[in-house]
């Protein structure tokens, strides 16, 4: 097969048609003649056009070097840009699907400062299109465009229009007409490698700017005309069939594909269909070597010819791939993708499409021509002359990992029939996320105070009776977070003692969020550590109000604006990786810092390192008010005082309940849910919480001062100290389940509100800071046992009669 290196090929393959067909390529005088360099041509099978223009620098049906794919893209984005001026940093990329996907990407690539969006013919439940237009000419002529932000191209900066030819203008025209309506603006550019208009299509283009009142200016690599005779439907459609062969079949017998774990950054979209930022093509870059030498260390040994294969609409992900590969290993690397395009294939020299390869769809949707459905098409992929490829890397997004990929007659047995080595890489298939919840939608908090990546399961019944749910927790039969406690009513003795315990402690904890944030931000600086600022996610609920009052600390103290989000995190489960999706894809994950509350003996602590070990870039640090167990590094104090918000349940935390995590609630893109409880809104302290501490923000800011700096100057190395006081009293009380002993004042007081308390350990000689423990205790019929010995100011004990049997007359459990 002839190296398409453009334009040094000694012979043109666009001669076998343009003979036998009488099509001629013209450029206009005084034009330089680059249509040749750029195009050849092949016979479609299509009954609209008999023709295609076959790309040289496109990487769809010729294979060809990833630079060159790449470097065309980027200096066309060049040129835009030097169009453009000023407001080329206000620019909107729109490729069209799919063959100028990864074209429209490398000319947001060359803008540099651009959003980019393809169009795509892959409807995605649970996302509405924003619009749609149709290409005539084409063998698939719907187009849907699905960003994942509504508001993409609701700007008013230049909407740049990128696609492989530009022949008559007609599904540009549709374009902008359909586009024009909705987000009307004053400027667009259409690029395209070849600009094949006549006249008459170039005087309707110019009318058609005029009667749109906006300007509309053409880049292109090369002018020129397609002169077709009048005949060229029939003539075409004979000599296809005169020249029709049967496609090579696949490999017959056993065969081998290696998969290869690229270790794609969590957060990057697959590609430009739901929208991709110049945020996520750093993001991209930056992981592009290490992937290339992952997928380099399968690759044979001695192997000098590798292809990069995309698929369909995958265009750019491949692309990008293909170009670290170049870098990573001394084989020369070529790139090219499926199609959906039926084209006559022909082994002659000066026909740009030698030879094909033929395979049942493994996409959705899996439509295809009238006279060939569901078939997809691999083109140039092997030849006759003998430079076959050592090793063929098949690039495809996880929604395109499907059976009939690797089916007996999918593309990886046909392509095993033509290559040494089968490699699969799996790109992730973005999937639009859900957008956080704010107040006063969902929760009582305003919508500044924090975004909930949650769902709203309102209108769902979750709570159980306490007895009913304990049972079965402990019996094993139903998770914690499946269910949600009755809501406690306290009483008016109660509500009395919360409030006195604010009144007495708010000036404590405003010191302890001082410190704790202070702390955070002279570690991880103001602006994080690469030059972004701090994101603060806290672990819903506890944190939440944390989280609030953190953020608000910054901004009083500091003018300094932290985005702040809660997530759900579920001992046993894990963190909600859709939120962690989220964050990443809006965020640096090296940025995020979570929050919580207070530690009690590092469960969660545990619980959230070991969830973030497969999300690389994630610290899991977490940053909390209290940390009497010894757990983490960053905290306001270590003392295990009483946090007011831990007296109640929703109406301090913004109406909002614990988390939810159930199977028939909670899809795999769906966030963890949770209720609001707006019936409650009489009895909701949130933001009086909130407001109470914030006042004692000026007056504790000289000892935060003080006491950051010994906190800096300390050796904070966690301890784990608590853990040990658990495991002592989960054998001593003869428990044997640490996950029933509930140490510290704030889980104590959980105990005692959502669960089925045994007894509760208080430290001898402990005062006012448990009044409250000491109340709810005796309204429940709770033992309060005084005892030395302890880390924790109290300690709450769940009963274990479901699982261990009843307890003795010394209060211990009978074995």
């Amino acid at each position: 097969m002839e190296d398409e290196r453009p334009p040094t090929s000694r012979r043109w393959p666009g001669e076998w048609v343009a003979r036998r067909l009488g099509v001629r390529l013209e450029t206009p005088p005084g034009e330089p003649d680059g249509l040749r360099d750029l195009v050849g041509l092949a016979l479609r099978r299509n009954p609209r056009r008999a023709h295609l223009l076959v790309s040289r620098v496109l990487g769809k049906h010729v294979p060809q070097l990833p630079e060159i794919v790449h470097g065309t893209g980027v200096g066309l984005g060049e040129r835009v840009r030097a169009l453009l001026g000023d407001d080329a940093d206000r620019a909107v990329v729109l490729g069209y699907a799919e063959t100028a996907t990864a074209l429209g990407h490398s000319v947001a690539d060359g803008l540099g400062t651009a959003d980019y969006l393809h169009s795509t013919r892959r409807r995605v439940p649970g996302v509405r299109p924003v619009g749609g237009f149709e290409e005539e000419h084409s063998h698939a002529t719907s187009h849907l465009l699905l960003p994942e932000d509504p508001e993409l191209l609701a700007g008013d900066g230049p909407l740049v229009l990128v696609d492989d030819e530009f022949s008559t203008g007609t599904t540009v025209l549709n374009t902008i007409a359909a586009l024009h309506r909705a987000f009307p603006r004053e400027r667009y550019v259409i690029v395209a490698l070849t600009d094949l208009r006549g006249e008459a299509d170039r005087a309707r283009l110019d009318k058609f700017a005029a009667d749109l009142g906006a300007r509309l200016d053409v880049v292109a690599l090369a002018t020129g005309t397609v002169r077709l005779p009048e005949d060229v439907l029939e003539r075409g459609a004979a000599l296809a069939l005169a020249h029709d062969t049967p496609p090579p079949p696949p490999a017959d017998g056993p065969y081998e594909v290696r998969r290869v774990d690229l270790g794609w950054p969590l957060g990057v979209p697959d590609g430009g269909r739901h929208g991709f930022t110049p945020a996520h093509r750093a993001r991209l870059e930056a992981a592009l070597p290490a992937m290339a030498e992952r997928i380099a260390a399968h690759l044979p040994d001695g192997a000098w010819r590798v292809l990069v294969l995309g698929c369909e609409e995958l265009m750019y992900a491949p692309l990008r791939l293909a170009g670290a590969l170049t870098d990573a290993t001394d084989a020369e690397v070529r790139f090219s993708t499926t199609t959906r395009s039926p084209v006559l294939a022909v082994d002659e020299p000066g026909y740009a499409i030698r030879t094909r390869l033929v395979f049942p769809a493994h996409d959705d949707p899996a439509d295809g021509t009238p006279d060939a459905p569901g078939l997809r098409y691999a083109y140039n992929v092997h030849d006759t002359t003998g430079r076959g490829f050592d090793a063929i890397v098949t690039v495809v997004d996880s929604a395109a990992d499907t059976p009939a990929l690797h089916a007996p007659d999918g593309l990886l047995a046909h392509l095993a029939a033509h290559t040494g080595r089968v490699l699969l890489a799996v790109v992730p298939s973005h999937l639009p996320l859900p957008s956080p919840l704010r107040g006063p939608r969902f929760s009582s908090y305003r919508a500044e105070d924090v975004g909930w990546l949650l769902q709203d399961l309102s209108d769902v019944r979750l709570e159980a009776p306490t007895e009913e749910r304990e049972e079965a927790i402990q019996s094993g039969g139903a998770h914690y977070a499946e269910s949600l406690p009755v809501e406690y009513q306290p009483s008016r003795e109660y509500q009395r003692l919360f409030h006195q315990a604010l009144e007495a402690s708010a000036a404590r904890v405003a010191h302890a969020v001082g410190t704790v944030t202070e702390t955070l931000l002279a570690e991880r600086g103001p602006r994080g550590p690469r030059g972004r600022g701090i994101v603060l996610a806290s672990l819903a609920r506890a944190g939440t109000p944390v989280g609030v009052l953190m953020r608000r600390w910054a901004r009083h103290v500091h003018g300094l604006d932290l985005p702040h989000y809660a997530v759900s995190i579920v001992r046993g489960r894990g963190i909600d990786t859709t939120a962690l999706r989220w964050l990443a894809a809006h965020h640096d994950p090296s940025d995020i810092v979570f929050v919580d509350g207070w530690t009690g003996k590092g469960a969660i602590t545990r619980e959230l390192a070991d969830a973030l070990r497969p999300f690389p870039g994630f610290d899991p640090e977490i940053a909390v008010l209290a940390d009497p167990g010894g757990c983490v590094r960053t905290y306001g104090t270590r003392e295990d005082f009483l946090v007011p918000s831990a007296c109640l349940n929703s109406t301090v935390s913004g109406l909002v309940s614990r988390t939810v995590l159930r199977a028939d609630l909670v899809g795999p893109g769906d966030f963890h849910g949770a209720k609001f409880y707006r019936e409650l809104a009489d009895a909701d302290v949130s933001r009086y919480f909130l407001d109470t501490v914030e006042t004692h923000f000026d007056t504790v800011r000289p000892d935060v001062a003080v006491s950051t700096r010994e906190l800096l100057a300390a050796d904070r190395t966690p301890t784990w100290a608590g853990r040990r006081t658990v495991e002592r009293i989960s054998e001593e009380y003869g428990i044997g389940d640490v996950n029933l002993v509930k140490p510290g004042v704030g889980e104590t007081t959980r105990v005692l509100l959502r669960r089925v308390p045994w007894r509760v350990l208080v430290r001898r000689g402990a005062g006012a800071d448990l009044d409250h423990i000491r109340l709810l205790a005796d309204q429940r019929g709770v033992p309060v046992e005084e005892t030395d010995d302890l880390t924790y100011s109290c300690v709450g004990l769940i009963h274990p009669r479901y699982t261990r049997g009843a307890t003795g007359a010394d209060g211990k459990v009978a074995r």
